[in-house]
């Protein structure tokens, strides 16, 4: 294990979390996915999780029906940033991939993880 420490990832659906989390788990980090997005609750990722570093990977509507072929609105999409305000103001990192590779992604999250002190 790279790490003993618990990291969160939360986001809107389509950001890539799956990804991301699937990546870090291979070079040995120990990472849970939190599905904010689907609470009402501002603080669930605290309560269920809680974990040591939180990262947030965000995306824009356009990019995440184009990623995921979803069928959902723009006030959905809405409603799942809403909930994740608490989480996005908590966070350790915010990453928007619009822009970005899974790998991009991965690497200036490896980066972060790797300048940190525990």
């Amino acid at each position: 294990m790279k790490t003993e420490i618990l990291i969160g990832v939360v986001g809107p659906c389509g950001a890539g979390k799956t990804t991301l989390i699937t990546g870090l788990k291979k070079y040995g980090y120990r990472v849970k996915h939190i599905a904010q997005e689907h609470s009402y609750v501002p603080y669930m990722w605290q309560r269920l999780t809680n974990p040591a570093v939180l990262i947030f990977l965000d995306a824009s509507y356009p990019v995440t029906v184009k990623r995921r072929r979803l069928n959902w609105t723009l006030e959905e999409y809405n409603k799942q940033q809403n909930r994740l305000d608490h989480a996005r103001q908590h966070a350790n990192i915010v990453i928007n991939t619009d822009n970005l590779t899974s790998d991009e992604v991965f690497q200036r999250v490896l980066d972060f993880l790797l300048g940190q002190t525990y």
